[in-house]
């Protein structure tokens, strides 16, 4: 028997009649893909609740978040992110492609342990070459899917591009 349930805790019941939240339910359908918070955080504008993302979702956004994150920042996991800050204001040249192809795979196995890398494409996305985008192709271990993740990265300060470059 379950208490009753008021339209303030969002909650539903479950197949076994235990009353969970909607944020439950979804890690609960989500399963080893996983699901988490939408970065930035957002709520629903009608019942405030967090928005959650869930399997490929939470993977792009995982990655996203892997590298953008200095490698060293969290202080509790000064393991987690990559070293990608690193290369901002250097010539784009192809020891430079290299790098940041080997920095990729290396923050998304160290971090990222739901996929395997299958691929990293690092291209020039302008004529100046201060725009690279890195196109991850990659393999979901669980379901043995392929996809593809595109990382827009800026060599010089982000200010300085415009939006027809594609700017961040």
């Amino acid at each position: 028997m379950t208490t009753g349930n008021n339209s303030s805790n969002n909650s539903t019941n479950n197949s076994n009649g235990s009353s969970v939240t909607a944020a439950e339910q979804a890690a609960e359908n989500a399963g080893f893909l996983g699901s988490g918070w939408s970065f930035p955080p957002t709520f629903n504008a009608g019942d405030f609740q967090l928005n959650m993302t869930q399997q490929n979702n939470n993977i792009n956004q995982s990655i996203k978040q892997i590298l953008l994150t200095p490698r060293g920042e969290r202080m509790m996991t000064p393991g987690f992110g990559s070293i990608l800050h690193s290369f901002v204001f250097r010539t784009f040249t192809t020891a430079l492609q290299s790098e940041i192809t080997d920095a990729v795979k290396v923050a998304l196995r160290d971090n990222e342990p739901r996929i395997k890398v299958d691929s990293v494409l690092v291209s020039v996305e302008n004529d100046e070459s201060t725009l690279l985008s890195v196109i991850v192709t990659y393999t979901i271990v669980q379901t043995n899917s392929r996809h593809n993740h595109v990382y827009p990265f800026a060599l010089t300060e982000a200010n300085q591009l415009s939006l027809n470059d594609g700017g961040l």
